[in-house]
């Protein structure tokens, strides 16, 4: 098969071209998920005029198979958990907060080398949020996102991803305000299968570019 996008940076100008209505605005930002959502992101954010800004997430792997997630959490203590894949798989509640532990102590290293350098995080209250990935897969990670961010009191939130399934909007219609979506194939099996360089964004890439956008986000 075809790949969709050469690479993340080429996704987030596809994205961004069905964003037009957000560009210019001084009350859009656009908030990216570590570690693969932030080169798209920061496409997103240059072509828009708008500020650039992280919002850390983690996905709660099943342990004997951690791509499969049976949760999610998110800057601000937002949790979300797939109730429904934990009972069937039958997992321990101490297996459950094995995971959730180790997570949680990850997302607090990145959020403290993300917004290290005094940079202080972007303003979110009574603006809108376009929160970006590379893709979603289940839309776990995507759930707890825009869950923490409902707590800073955005006036909008718009889930924009260059790909994801077919189910992937009526998975997040209860969380977000507005879904944007660049690809919905109906052979779905993995994001990184609509990619040809689909390789890891390191956090010194993150870092990279957050400096790009400069202290106040701004591209």
């Amino acid at each position: 098969m075809e790949r969709a996008f050469t690479d993340r940076a080429e996704a987030g100008r596809a994205l961004a071209s069905l964003l037009g209505a957000y560009a210019h605005r001084s009350d859009v930002v656009v908030l990216a998920l570590p570690r693969g959502g932030v080169p798209v992101g920061f496409e997103v954010a240059r072509m828009l005029g708008a500020p650039l800004d992280v919002l850390v997430v983690r996905k709660l792997g099943v342990p004997w198979q951690p791509e499969l997630a049976m949760g999610a959490i998110a800057s601000g203590g937002a949790l979300y958990i797939d109730d429904e894949l934990v009972r069937e798989i039958g997992l321990p509640q101490a297996a459950f907060d094995r995971v959730l532990a180790s997570e949680r102590a990850e997302l607090e290293r990145r959020e403290q080398s993300y917004h290290a350098q005094h940079r202080a995080p972007v303003e979110i209250e009574r603006r809108i949020a376009i929160v970006v990935d590379d893709g979603v897969a289940t839309g776990a990670s995507m759930k707890a996102a825009v869950r923490a961010l409902r707590t800073r009191q955005p006036a909008k939130i718009v889930a924009a991803l260059p790909v994801a399934p077919p189910g992937a909007a009526k998975t997040l219609e209860e969380d977000v305000d507005e879904f944007v979506c660049a690809l919905t194939p109906a052979n779905f099996h993995a994001v990184g299968q609509f990619y040809a360089d689909f390789s890891e964004t390191t956090d010194d890439d993150v870092r990279a570019l957050l400096a790009q956008a400069g202290p106040r986000g701004t591209i």
